[in-house]
């Protein structure tokens, strides 16, 4: 492979037949120019992408700062290992966008927050757990101290990068209708809902299995009579709750529970009140 551009010291754009694509390795343009070879044992990662986010992810590479990029490219690494599933290359468009973003921002002393926080280590806490490694190594490799609500949003990227993931507004969106639902359990009954416990836990589990089941359309499990009218009258509390909330999503969200749903999250909810 022999150069046609270098966008830094460790990427290089290369012609391959009648396709361009990105190669990047440590050093991989240290000292090279226009039609070097480049010597295979330096090659770590070649990228062949459509020809628009080829040209987004070259201007990146020639913008961005080294050690931003290559910070990216650590915890891309490190997800698909700990996920044990390839990414779409277009995690490394927007990953390394995004935290770069977020480096400069933090460095000028502007807050990150992400109001998802909790939601998002919930539903996503393998991708999490990468965002908490991901803290670490900025914070060795860079000396910047990043908080969670940024491990938040890498591990959204994160996420929805998998092979199989829904888009970042469909994951986005599941994690914001949890958010709003336990704002209005505590608008509702006038209780703080402690975000640390199990039963917040539970419910935000039973939620977004809830959630998949009705986008996917699987039947539900209808619920005995007795069972419901027990709930309706040990719980009223609860149940008026429940079905008022998923009266809401049902007109924000076009989103439909059933009735057995109604109640059993009436018991998620009766669990949180005591």
């Amino acid at each position: 492979m022999r150069i046609f551009r270098i966008l830094n010291n460790n990427a290089v754009v290369v012609v391959d037949g009648p396709q361009e694509k990105i190669v990047m390795g440590s050093g991989i343009a240290f000292q090279k120019k226009r039609n070097d070879i480049i010597p295979k044992n330096k090659i770590e990662k070649i990228f062949v992408l459509h020809e628009q986010s080829s040209e987004k992810f070259q201007q990146l590479l020639a913008t961005l700062p080294e050690e931003h990029i290559e910070i990216a490219e650590n915890i891309i690494s490190f997800a698909e290992g700990h996920l044990n599933a390839p990414l779409s290359d277009h995690i490394h468009i927007a990953l390394t966008d995004h935290l770069s973003y977020a480096l400069e921002r933090l460095q000028q002393g502007i807050p990150i927050q992400n109001k998802l926080l909790n939601e998002i280590k919930l539903l996503y806490k393998k991708e999490f757990e990468v965002g908490v490694w991901a803290k670490e190594e900025i914070r060795q490799k860079l000396g910047i101290e990043i908080p969670d609500d940024e491990a938040a949003h890498i591990a959204l990227h994160i996420h929805t990068a998998k092979m199989d993931a829904p888009s970042m507004s469909e994951s986005l969106k599941h994690a914001t209708i949890l958010r709003e639902f336990v704002e209005q359990v505590e608008s509702l009954l006038s209780i703080k809902v402690e975000e640390s416990s199990i039963n917040y836990q539970r419910l935000i589990t039973h939620l977004r299995f809830a959630l998949n089941r009705i986008e996917q359309g699987d039947q539900f499990d209808p619920i005995d009579e007795d069972m419901l009218e027990l709930i309706q009258m040990k719980y009223q509390r609860a149940y008026e709750c429940s079905k008022e909330i998923t009266k809401y999503l049902q007109q924000e969200y076009s989103i439909d529970f059933p009735p057995s749903e109604v109640a059993y999250i009436a018991l998620h909810i009766e669990r949180l009140i005591k």
